[in-house]
């Protein structure tokens, strides 16, 4: 399942357990603003289960719910998914578009990094 096909919702109680490491949805509920139900995030916490996105663990009377993927991963089929569809698959005019909107400053650190990770691309032939 691609992360990029989520509701709002689903994105915001993924950004709960990711942010928890796992949750509870009492706790869920607790981080959503203008949060639905109890009954409502049991249903969507099911249907992310049946997504495979999240696994469930019982621990006393309740269900903790834990991601399948690390957010890294997931994070990355979504910048994957954002690039492909705003900018023709193109990693370059991404990141162009972000380096030339107003305000957006990149430290010494992000801008050495940046030319280390260009570097090691380039070496592996990417």
């Amino acid at each position: 399942m691609d992360p990029s096909q989520l509701s709002r919702r689903e994105r915001q109680i993924m950004d709960s357990v990711y942010a928890r490491g796992d949750a509870s949805v009492l706790q869920i509920q607790d981080d959503l603003p203008a949060a639905p139900s109890t009954m409502a995030i049991r249903r969507m916490v099911s249907i992310l289960e049946e997504k495979g996105l999240l696994t469930r663990e019982k621990r006393g009377r309740e269900y903790f719910y834990r991601a399948r993927q690390p957010r890294q991963h997931a994070g990355s089929h979504a910048l994957q998914h954002v690039i492909d569809t705003f900018f023709e698959g193109s990693l370059e005019s991404a990141l162009v578009a972000h380096l030339a909107k107003p305000g957006t400053h990149l430290s010494d650190a992000e801008r050495k990094r940046l030319r280390k990770l260009i570097d090691e691309a380039r070496e592996r032939g990417n």
